[in-house]
């Protein structure tokens, strides 16, 4: 139920040695001190710093509650709660929200949080020449001042999500001044702030004694690096090179629980994995070849080979547990007879060629090789592109210069995104359109799951894309270290939660 405070909840194995890790040993010592620093793995590096100018999520892993805040935070547990905004109001046309400050904040250059900011903020997230991957949703909101620590956000539409997508890092709030230069010197009212970030490496945050609860901050210096390799994951693991691995590729999980000096985290997620496919494209603009793609592949090998096992197989864009949620894992079952008569149907002649592009993650890596491997089987040759992140960004995501892509999309509420213009699927569905319209307009839950529902079937049946699974997040940790988050809404490190029992 939605209510005035709070939002509805939609709600390898590598060689190392196994001697004691350095910071165990340091901390033997030193017997009774406490620790004050943290050092972190993260799979990919941030493009930039700032989550308002570019879509990788790898930006808020970093810089989300630490760097930046929002008016509301998003918990562990999908719910929300008050952060910059210390509570508000909801109409009961449930359009509009009044937002009352925290008093006495200010951004890590001395400037004032105010309504001023939060009016500024909303507006370039909403601009023309906004480049924030939620541009949308901001385009469809008006912020009015009301005074200093008072602001009002009107909606367009109902959209009982939205106190959760405000929590979000493309809903961070910017100091105007700076805000140009967030990407590489970014500016917050976050407990930290940026210290050295070494291309390619490490991002180093040391914690400001001028944030509010610098008082109630225990980690004085945390350091983000940055391992894709599975094997070199593993390695510095086992070394004590890293206290924590959130989202690690999930190898030698069995090892890791099996060795006392580590406790292992398995997580929940609203990531879906899909092989995306670009439909402005043909042959792909015809729903019998992305059908008949959808059939040749086998899901429950795809997690085998691509997630360690560790996923739930989806068959449309959203997965169990989210509100609203159908299965739709029948309407393109596995069925290789049933691809090859598919393909005949649209003319098609094999042996088909298309490109397939890997970004650097493991499971793309891993999961390409084997989906490829299973495409031949019906005469599509798909040809392997491994590159970078940044490529990835630029090229495929950017310009959408692909066929095939496998990908992770870790937003928890991103239906939105098949009904955008220019979206780098190239999906365009007037029914679909109308659809999502309505689900945004529709305050009842029981009407608006019926219409999720309606929504996820739409996107299956259109085989816009192979809709392969829902990954479960592992984290492997020192077994001292507390504060990481079990489940994950969103990605998230939020440093000011952890500290060193």
């Amino acid at each position: 139920m939605f209510t005035r405070r709070t939002a509805l909840a939609s709600g390898a194995l590598a060689t190392a040695s196994l001697a004691m890790p350095l910071h165990a040993l340091a901390q033997g010592n030193h017997q009774g001190t406490k620790r004050d620093t943290v050092t972190l793995a993260l799979v990919l590096e941030p493009p930039g710093l700032d989550p308002t100018a570019g879509a990788a999520s790898s930006i808020a892993e970093v810089t989300l509650y630490n760097i930046y805040e929002t008016l509301t935070k998003i918990n562990p547990d999908g719910s929300v709660s008050p952060l910059l905004a210390e509570s508000w109001e909801v109409s009961p046309d449930l359009k509009t929200y009044t937002f009352r400050l925290r008093k006495g904040v200010t951004f890590h250059n001395s400037a004032p949080l105010n309504a001023a900011a939060v009016k500024f903020s909303f507006d370039r997230a909403g601009s023309d020449k906004s480049t924030n991957k939620d541009k949308g949703l901001f385009a469809k909101l008006s912020t009015r001042v009301v005074d200093e620590h008072t602001v009002v956000v009107v909606n367009q539409d109902i959209d009982p999500d939205l106190l959760f997508m405000l929590g979000q890092a493309t809903a961070i709030i910017v100091e105007p001044q700076s805000a140009a230069t967030n990407a590489t010197k970014p500016v917050g009212t976050g407990p930290y702030r940026l210290a050295d970030w070494r291309r390619g490496a490490s991002i180093t945050l040391t914690a400001w004694t001028g944030a509010r609860q610098a008082a109630q901050v225990k980690i004085q210096r945390a350091t983000f690096r940055f391992i894709p390799d599975p094997a070199a994951q593993v390695a510095a693991l086992l070394a004590g090179d890293v206290d924590a691995f959130p989202r690690v590729t999930p190898r030698s999980v069995a090892q890791f629980k099996a060795d006392p000096r580590f406790q292992v985290i398995v997580s929940g997620s609203r990531a879906k994995t899909i092989l995306a496919m670009n439909n402005a494209r043909k042959p792909l603009n015809d729903v019998r070849v992305r059908r008949a793609i959808a059939a040749t592949i086998d899901r429950k090998d795809i997690i085998q080979v691509a997630a360690d096992g560790l996923g739930v197989p989806i068959g449309s864009h959203y997965v169990p547990g989210a509100f609203g949620y159908v299965d739709t894992t029948g309407i393109n079952p596995h069925d290789v007879d049933k691809a090859r008569r598919l393909l005949a149907e649209a003319g098609v002649k094999t042996p088909l060629h298309l490109n397939m592009t890997l970004p650097p993650t493991p499971y793309a890596r891993q999961g390409g090789e084997l989906i490829a491997a299973q495409l031949a089987k019906v005469g599509i040759i798909a040809k392997l592109h491994n590159v970078e992140w940044a490529q990835w960004l630029s090229g495929t995501y950017g310009n959408k210069n692909y066929d095939l892509t496998l990908i992770s999309h870790v937003e928890p509420f991103d239906l939105g995104n098949f009904a955008k213009r220019g979206y780098y699927w190239g999906y365009h569905s007037e029914a679909f359109d109308q659809l999502y319209d309505r689900i945004k307009n529709t305050a009842r839950p029981a009407d608006r799951a019926r219409l999720l529902g309606d929504a996820q079937r739409l996107l299956a049946e259109d085989a816009v894309h192979a809709f392969l699974y829902q990954p479960q997040w592992v984290t492997v940790t020192d077994k001292n270290l507390r504060g990481l988050w079990k489940d994950m809404p969103l990605f998230v490190n939020d440093l000011s939660a952890l500290y060193w029992a």
